[in-house]
């Protein structure tokens, strides 16, 4: 016996019709659904930002990368909208990072030193946590949160990949009740952590008293080296330019610095998320030979442009600080190619 054609396959103008209408609903189904789960992990992004800027904490983490682990303790206190934070490190040299609105305090108690240089910057100490801004979705793809939990609490987990080779991911697990960072993952392009902060105790107290900001060392009889230059802005690109910055990389800073007796010129370029600071000074000397250097989850690489030595340093990948630093150029050179 011949089998027929199937009702439901047989062709009509009106079935046509009817199975466009049923494939454009489900289009706009999925594309709410995308819109609305992009928006949501955008909203904890924003969350997770405000809450490391305005709430006080005090909490203790291990941050494990380049083969290393190390215990720290992080305090951080808002009072009157001014923020202070100290940095302590529970293992090895024992260092001390405390942060004032206009200074930045380092303690090397191995070297029986104590470093001050002017604060020029307001992202928190705590590393490997991306700041929000609404420009990320040209660099990077956020993906929907999950739920999780850590330390036995509730929580979110929120992916920032990148888009290209020129930066690296995220992988951040915020706590359900105050968005704050209970674990985080610095990522490579093929998404392998290669730096964690991992919580093991994280408060959020009312108050913090003075005496958790101050350093638990004494510091008599230790050397006191305070960085006081003085840094000048510059119209940007003045006099140099980076002709050809990865795509997303932006000049956001630059300034002249006077290092060791001698000015250099500092140019910031950031994609809203990673940031790379170039550095042109003087010519380098014999010893000082160009090419890539790596510590920790930084890369730096130098090179000579025109009897300077130009340095690009930064959390990026390899390619991205050598894409910055043999882009640089005079101004004048740029323009007559």
């Amino acid at each position: 016996m011949r089998l027929g054609t199937p009702q439901l396959l047989r062709y009509s103008p009106q079935r046509a019709k009817a199975a466009v209408c049923v494939a454009l609903v489900g289009c706009a189904f999925i594309s709410a659904v995308r819109a609305a789960d992009d928006e949501d992990a955008h909203a904890w992004l924003e969350r997770m930002t405000r809450s490391l800027a305005t709430r006080n904490y005090d909490g203790r983490f291990l941050r494990l990368g380049n083969g290393r682990t190390e215990n720290m303790r992080i305090v951080h206190r808002v009072a009157a909208g001014v923020v202070t934070e100290r940095l302590v490190s529970l293992d090895g040299n024992g260092r001390e990072v405390i942060r004032t609105p206009s200074e930045v305090m380092c303690y090397l108690p191995d070297r029986r030193t104590v470093v001050v240089e002017p604060r020029t910057d307001r992202d928190p100490l705590l590393g490997t946590v991306p700041k929000y801004n609404a420009g990320l979705k040209a660099n990077y793809i956020i993906a929907a949160p999950l739920s999780a939990r850590v330390m036995g609490r509730q929580a979110r987990l929120v992916t920032v990949a990148p888009r290209d080779e020129f930066r690296y991911g995220y992988r951040l697990w915020l706590d359900q009740e105050s968005a704050m960072p209970l674990k985080s993952e610095l990522c490579d392009a093929q998404g392998n952590a290669i730096e964690q902060i991992v919580f093991a105790d994280l408060q959020l107290p009312a108050t913090i008293a003075d005496e958790l900001l101050r350093p638990s060392m004494s510091t008599e009889g230790f050397r006191w080296i305070r960085q006081e230059t003085p840094r000048v802005v510059v119209p940007q690109g003045a006099g140099w330019i980076v002709a050809n910055p990865p795509q997303g990389f932006r000049l956001t800073i630059t300034r002249i610095q006077t290092v060791g007796g001698a000015s250099v010129r500092h140019m910031v370029f950031s994609d809203g998320l990673a940031s790379v600071s170039v550095f042109i000074e003087s010519r380098m000397t014999d010893n000082e030979k160009p090419g890539p250097v790596r510590v920790g989850t930084a890369h730096a690489y130098s090179t000579e442009v025109q009897d300077h030595r130009v340095t690009a340093v930064g959390e990026v990948p390899a390619n991205t600080v050598r894409a910055l630093a043999t882009s640089v150029a005079r101004e004048s050179t740029a323009a007559s190619r």
